[in-house]
């Protein structure tokens, strides 16, 4: 009899559209799992891969205002993901940057986790999220910070209903072992490298694609090339709109949110791709490459895996970095890159993004897939 898959996210949403959700459309690709999230918004959608297709939801999906973000329901993700009945299935897939890791299973069942992040607001970004809230100062912001600490109890306590953690890169993996002290195996997400046009030849102006959220510091990157007088184009949306468009001199063009075909032009024809962020692993920095774009990044977090410095690998580089998240350390990024900029070879960005395909998740993932049913007889 063939083995059962439940296939567990957060939630699905047409604003839901960053690298968890290609995990999730990846493995559906090549798995026959039925499908689970908190909310499902993305079935009802006609330009939706999942348009039509039955998804199991939890009782936040009849609360008010729930479309526009889950999150607001915040205290009652982790009750409702437990919620879901999974009992009929002989393995779980999750695919979790919050709370998907946290179904209850059982002891015959086989949960294999592919861990984005670890809950991020209850973790690395509890004092960003304190001090942008309105519930982050007073009574309220007590409240909101033994809130975050029963989140974090509960957060490990759920790790333990894990049998095997994937991690979507190695800054990931040290960040599972120091939050939940488990070994996580490494296989990067998937990137739709074919999708992606290629240009060998660039126009002069610089891009960053992103949403506009503090953590994302596009505040850092628009003061630097307010300084340079350099052309940038950002596009993306967000809470940090109108700060943005504010600060902004008219060398700097703020797009907000634009269609895949359009950001694609975009990248492909940039003189470079500049980020500014820390990233679990960073699918903007690996498309913007496909494009046979070199980058500009912040040197932390999974652009180290995905990007090589032409200062450090002269023959192989795909970009340049700077080490500190300060405007002058970027001013001189931005600088050193327009010297070495001729010394990147538009093939090689595109080849080295060539590693992060599809294709290559899914022999990955399904190769750890068999060896962890190999080590339950029960599921042989």
């Amino acid at each position: 009899m063939p083995l059962k898959y439940a296939l567990v996210h957060e939630w699905l949403t047409p604003i839901a559209t960053g690298g968890s959700e290609l995990v999730v459309r990846e493995i559906l690709n090549h798995i026959d799992a039925d499908l689970y999230a908190l909310i499902d918004f993305e079935s009802s959608n006609p330009e939706s891969y999942l348009h039509k297709r039955q998804i199991g939801t939890t009782f936040l999906q009849r609360f008010p205002y729930a479309r526009q973000g889950v999150q607001r329901y915040l205290p009652l993700l982790p009750l409702a993901m437990e919620q879901l009945d999974l009992r009929q299935y002989d393995v779980i897939l999750s695919s979790s940057h919050a709370v998907a890791k946290g179904v209850l299973t059982t002891p015959d069942q086989l949960h294999i986790c592919y861990c984005h992040s670890p809950m991020r607001y209850a973790w690395d970004l509890t004092f960003d999220y304190l001090n942008q809230s309105k519930l982050g100062s007073g009574l309220a912001g007590w409240m909101t910070r033994y809130l975050l600490h029963s989140l974090r109890q509960w957060d490990v306590l759920s790790a333990n209903r894990v049998d095997y953690f994937i991690a979507n890169s190695q800054h990931t993996a040290r960040r599972i072992w120091r939050c939940y002290r488990r070994e996580a195996t490494v296989i990067y997400p998937p990137v739709n490298i074919e999708e992606l046009p290629f240009s060998s030849q660039k126009e002069d102006f610089y891009l960053t694609v992103s949403r506009l959220v503090s953590y994302k510091q596009v505040s850092l990157i628009v003061k630097a090339f307010n300084q340079l007088k350099r052309p940038l184009i950002v596009i993306g949306t967000g809470p940090e709109m109108k700060k943005i468009r504010e600060m902004a001199n008219p060398n700097i063009q703020i797009l907000g949110w634009q269609p895949d075909d359009v950001v694609k032009k975009y990248m492909a024809s940039a003189k470079a791709f500049v980020y500014a962020a820390c990233e679990d692993f960073g699918i903007a920095l690996v498309e913007a490459q496909a494009c046979g774009t070199p980058v500009i990044a912040y040197g932390a977090g999974g652009a180290l895996e995905t990007v090589r410095d032409i200062r450090i690998c002269p023959d192989t580089g795909t970009g340049i970095f700077f080490r500190v998240q300060t405007e002058a350390a970027l001013v001189e990024a931005i600088e050193k890159f327009e010297v070495y900029q001729d010394l990147i070879n538009p093939q090689y960005t595109r080849s080295h993004a060539a590693q992060f395909s599809g294709q290559v998740f899914a022999n990955r993932y399904l190769d750890f897939l068999d060896q962890c049913k190999e080590k339950r007889p029960s599921l042989a």
